[in-house]
């Protein structure tokens, strides 16, 4: 057996485990806002907060896997930082809930989809693979603007292999 595919891919698991973002490396209490635009750029949308603070969303859509949330108190100083498709996350999704407060939980959508015979509006977001396919993605189904279910779909490769 060729040993080099085995070592690669535990290379690969073992770098992506090291990895941390840059946001998730600055000090909570001290960082401010600056800071964090500094280190990851503009983000997606800002979200002011009952609090007086505000959320700022990096997301990672239509390719990536995350959605960071950097919480900010109304000082502008970082409060923490969370993936917003996170599987807890996602779970908090339920039927009922507006458009606008998916949106806000979950940051910006890869795809927008419409069924006519379920009379579906159906969002989805790439997230981590969790499947037998290539890709996993998290679906939220509307109906005259509310949730009315979750659900979760695989995407395979087009010639049906999965040659690396």
């Amino acid at each position: 057996m060729d040993w080099k595919l085995p070592a690669l891919c535990l290379s690969l698991m073992l770098a992506a485990c090291a990895y941390r973002p840059p946001l998730l490396t600055l000090p909570a209490g001290q960082a401010t806002e600056a800071e964090v635009v500094a280190t990851a750029g503009a983000p997606t949308r800002r979200w002011q907060d009952a609090d007086g603070g505000s959320t700022l969303e990096y997301a990672s859509q239509p390719w990536g896997t995350v959605c960071w949330m950097v919480k900010l108190d109304a000082e502008g100083r970082l409060v923490g930082v969370s993936d917003a498709l996170s599987l807890d996350n996602r779970l908090k999704i339920e039927p009922g809930m507006g458009k606008a407060e998916v949106s806000r939980r979950l940051g910006v959508h890869r795809s927008v989809e419409y069924f006519v015979l379920s009379d579906e509006e159906v969002w989805d977001w790439n997230i981590e693979n969790t499947g037998p396919g290539i890709e996993t993605r998290f679906n939220v189904h509307f109906r005259d603007g509310v949730v009315l279910r979750t659900s979760q779909s695989y995407i395979y490769p087009r010639d049906g292999g999965f040659d690396l």
